[in-house]
């Protein structure tokens, strides 16, 4: 079996950035080369390695401003996939497309693997792994891709890099119906969320550990590493009771992961550098929007306020 040693991955402060501002989105408006370069001095120095969520205008913006600015970062580049097949298990208003939509989502998904392939061996030096897709084979999302499609992509960028390719995706379906995949790629990526799933602050450390084992003792051929673990500060109820999501239990749940993450040698990346107001509904408390270590304004939040004194 390969270790992360052996794909040279070691362990460091990790941490998933998009760096979208108010009024910014993919496909709309996207930070600017200042906007980017004012998010990476902020991370920099404080975390080694940072999660990209896809090779688009984002991306290359970052690429080019770690290079130009000579930022010591390292990153994970994804392709992020969009629906191949309908999905009527998505509990929200998605999932379901004309099959001219399938078609369009297939070419669209084609280009992106060749985007990841292309943009990791120009910047192969900043880029120390690439994922082919982020959360699109469990039974509540969106943009579902089957499985078989995922492996073709993951053999595909490992036919034509030189860098460790995985598939992030959350624990449950690794443990569940992902075996040939988890076998395919070089390691394997797991999201864990305990307060998705009603967990009280006081028992998230446990339940992540219990998420992260469940995959790793399942397959003991394979790396596994987090890439993406956060706990809210807002929510309007959707999903998450609001009395379960404040800055102090972020800060809790933060510190408790990295220190756990640190003595087991698991490579953890948390979720997320910054809020993104676009994300979700409309509703201003909305969940999705207020994952951030920072506000969507960069003023830090009370895990970091003592790294950010302002």
């Amino acid at each position: 079996m390969n270790t992360l040693k052996e794909l040279r991955i070691t362990q460091g402060r990790a941490i998933c950035y998009s760096g979208f501002r108010q009024g910014q989105n993919p496909g709309g408006v996207y930070p600017s080369y200042d906007e980017v370069m004012q998010d990476l001095l902020l991370l920099h120095g404080h975390w080694k390695y940072l999660r990209l969520f896809d090779c688009d205008k984002h991306a290359k913006t970052v690429l080019e401003v770690i290079t130009k600015e000579k930022l010591d970062f390292q990153l994970m580049l994804s392709a992020y996939i969009v629906a191949e097949m309908n999905n009527f298990n998505c509990p929200w208003n998605g999932g379901v497309y004309s099959e001219e939509r399938l078609e369009i989502n297939r070419v669209y998904n084609q280009d992106r693997i060749n985007k990841l392939i292309k943009l990791a061996n120009k910047y192969s030096d900043l880029i120390f792994s690439l994922s082919v897709g982020n959360e699109a084979c469990v039974e509540w999302t969106d943009h579902y891709v089957p499985e078989y499609k995922v492996r073709d992509y993951v053999k595909q960028v490992q036919s034509k890099t030189e860098k460790p390719v995985t598939f992030c995706e959350n624990y449950v379906p690794w443990l569940v119906k992902l075996e040939k995949l988890a076998n395919d790629v070089d390691f394997i990526s797991i999201h864990t969320y305990p307060v998705w799933e009603y967990k009280h602050i006081s028992e998230a450390l446990d339940y992540t550990k219990e998420n992260y084992y469940s995959v790793a003792n399942k397959y003991p051929h394979k790396p596994v590493i987090i890439t993406e673990a956060g706990w809210a500060t807002h929510s309007n109820g959707r999903g998450i009771s609001p009395e379960n999501v404040n800055e102090k239990y972020q800060k809790i749940y933060f510190e408790n992961l990295m220190k756990w993450a640190e003595e087991e040698n698991i490579l953890t990346f948390f979720f997320e550098a910054f809020d993104e107001t676009w994300k979700g509904s409309p509703e201003p408390m909305e969940p999705e929007k207020h994952w951030g270590l920072f506000r969507i304004d960069r003023t830090p939040k009370l895990t970091l306020k003592h790294l950010f004194n302002r």
